[in-house]
């Protein structure tokens, strides 16, 4: 068993493809009409075949409701691995991206966690090796 495709809920998701792929770097994957929506995903263009991320309307009142919830205890909805987490909050700050941590010592990782512009927080990840 593996995860093949995870998602984010999104306001707008036009609003939200732009981000994820002009801002942040992602590929766009699917881009499939489905009445007022789209079956929307992006890749890393790193693993171009790899999970994909789906950009979810969030029309749902429950939706609203649980990511406002979130973003106020400050609680990321999904986290994004990276090889150096003050690289890319150096890469995302000069874009304007809105950070609510900056890079973080935490232990056995380095974290931060930005603001995605379509309601979710979302934590950079940098694990260290393992020492024994």
């Amino acid at each position: 068993m593996r995860i093949k495709l995870t998602s984010v809920f999104v306001n707008d998701q036009r609003a939200a493809l732009e981000f994820y792929t002009d801002v942040l770097g992602f590929a766009v994957h699917h881009d499939i009409p489905l009445g007022d929506d789209y079956w929307l995903t992006v890749v890393s263009p790193d693993a171009p075949d790899g999970v994909e991320l789906l950009l979810e309307p969030a029309g749902q009142p429950e939706v609203k409701a649980y990511r406002d919830a979130l973003v106020e205890d400050g609680i990321p909805l999904a986290q994004f691995a990276v090889d150096d987490v003050e690289a890319e909050y150096g890469r995302l700050i000069k874009r304007g991206v809105s950070f609510t941590q900056p890079p973080t010592d935490i232990g056995q990782a380095i974290v931060a966690v930005f603001d995605d512009t379509c309601g979710n927080l979302i934590q950079l990840i940098a694990e260290k090796p393992a020492t024994r």
